[in-house]
C-alpha cells in the first residue's frame, strides 16, 4: 500500500508540473515579434484562455494531491514499522 501511494505522488507531481509547463509554453510561442498573443478569433482566444486557466487549476490540485499523498505515505510507512517493530520486539521475548 506505501509503495502505491508514492508511485501516486510522483506521477500526479510530475503530471501536475507538465501541465503547467505545456501550458506556459504554448503561450509563450503562440506571441509574435511585437509579444501580443496571437488568435485567430476573438472566440478562439476566449476559449482557449478559458481552457489554459482550467488547466492550470488542475495542475494546482494534482500538485496539492501529491503533497498529500506523500504525506499519507509517510505516516502509513512509520505505523507500518512501528507494527513490524512491535511483533520483532514480541518475538525477541518469546524466544528467551
Amino acid at each position: 500500500m506505501p509503495t502505491f501511494l508514492l508511485v501516486l505522488a510522483i506521477l500526479s507531481l510530475i503530471i501536475g508540473f507538465g501541465l503547467i509547463y505545456w501550458i506556459n509554453r504554448r503561450k509563450f510561442y503562440r506571441r509574435n515579434v511585437a509579444g501580443l498573443e496571437g488568435f485567430s478569433s476573438f472566440e478562439a482566444s476566449v476559449f482557449i484562455r478559458f481552457l489554459e486557466r482550467l488547466g492550470k487549476w488542475l495542475a494546482y490540485v494534482l500538485i496539492l494531491f501529491s503533497v498529500l499523498l506523500f504525506l499519507l505515505y509517510n505516516s502509513e510507512k512509520k505505523r507500518l514499522e512501528k507494527k513490524y517493530e512491535g511483533k520483532k520486539t514480541e518475538r525477541i521475548i518469546s524466544i528467551q
